[in-house]
């Protein structure tokens, strides 16, 4: 089937129509239990217009600084990550996530966190978690960068506690080979699909140089650079980054900075994938072995990539919510409510 990607009055992307179908059948497809334990009408009632604020925000957000929906949709990723997707991201603390190697100086938009949870606590206080507003913040990221959309569920509570140490040990790394990338989605109840599919999240958003330098200089004892990298592309990146200054940023998929579509794809088969995991989905014995089909599958289809990432992203979303009585509805999203901590529960202290 093919995508199309046309504007809206805002100048913002968005999916033409035919693609919604697609997209139905993805939810259709979802087994019973991601199903039966969110839903994607869960604040029907309580907050109707929760999705209509989280747009707004979210828009606003993107007219500063296109960049900020390649954010958004990091951190529900590394949010789901650990603790399951409960908002445990968005803690401060001397134990924060956001403290972890993989997010220091890197994971980014929580003022923008704070500004959605604000919108939301004067449609309906008390009512939306911290971690359904990431999850439809992610969403509203994509299609505002001209990828698919689909029914966010809800229904999630948020957790008490960070988990710095897992953060460290389970969000996968960019130095990480592909067969530990693949071990640690696998940990979290995803497979090698949503691996690719999601790795696709890379179509949007810039990278730091200190995450790609080490293909740049001095890569091994034979080649100063790294041998999938595209020459012409490594020698832009040695001059953007030759001064040291590993927060010089650079776009994870060249050409096509802020469109949501499936170019990422294209740029691997050329060696112009950024992040030596990205390339390497395509590159490496593990890859070739392991994803290297689906790199071409979703190069030359944007409609099953969209289609995968849609599944991935509603498969992500279910890791170990916690739901019911479990957790709380934080009124601040950086810190948990005084009045939970006497609570009794696996995620209480």
């Amino acid at each position: 089937m093919a995508t199309t990607v046309d504007f809206d009055h805002q100048g913002y992307r968005y999916i033409s129509h035919h693609f919604f179908f697609t997209v139905l059948v993805a939810l259709l497809c979802l087994s019973p239990s991601v199903r039966s334990q969110l839903s994607d009408n869960f604040y029907a009632q309580s907050c109707p217009n929760v999705l209509k604020v989280v747009r707004q925000q979210v828009i606003n957000a993107l007219k500063n600084e296109m960049r900020m929906g390649a954010s958004l949709l990091r951190l529900h990723f590394h949010d789901c990550f650990v603790n399951g997707c409960d908002g445990s991201i968005l803690l401060d603390g001397s134990d924060s996530e956001k403290l972890a190697a993989p997010n220091r100086n890197s994971a980014r938009g929580f003022e923008v966190v704070d500004a959605i949870k604000s919108a939301v606590e004067s449609a309906c206080s008390g009512t939306v978690s911290c971690a359904d507003i990431l999850a439809i913040a992610a969403r509203d990221s994509v299609v505002l960068s001209g990828g698919p959309s689909w029914k966010v569920l809800l229904g999630r509570r948020d957790g008490l506690v960070a988990n710095q140490t897992g953060a460290n040990s389970g969000l996968p790394s960019p130095f990480d080979p592909i067969n530990t990338i693949i071990n640690k989605f696998s940990d979290v109840g995803l497979n090698t699909t949503d691996v690719v599919s999601l790795s696709g999240a890379h179509t949007i958003g810039l990278a730091r140089c200190t995450l790609f330098s080490n293909r740049l200089f001095n890569f091994s004892s034979t080649s100063s650079t790294d041998p999938t990298l595209d020459a012409s592309m490594a020698a832009d990146l040695q001059a953007l980054c030759q001064n040291g200054d590993g927060n010089t940023t650079t776009a994870l998929d060249r050409n096509s900075t802020d469109a949501f579509d499936n170019h990422y794809y294209n740029n691997l088969l050329n060696q112009k994938g950024l992040l030596s995991s990205d390339q390497g989905l395509f590159s490496s014995d593990d890859g070739i072995a392991a994803t290297k089909s689906l790199v071409e599958a979703y190069s030359n289809s944007s409609s099953q990539f969209f289609l995968d990432f849609v599944n991935s992203m509603i498969k992500m979303g279910n890791i170990s919510p916690l739901t019911g009585s479990a957790g709380e509805i934080r009124s601040n999203c950086r810190v948990a409510n005084l009045n939970t901590y006497s609570n009794v529960g696996p995620y209480y202290v």
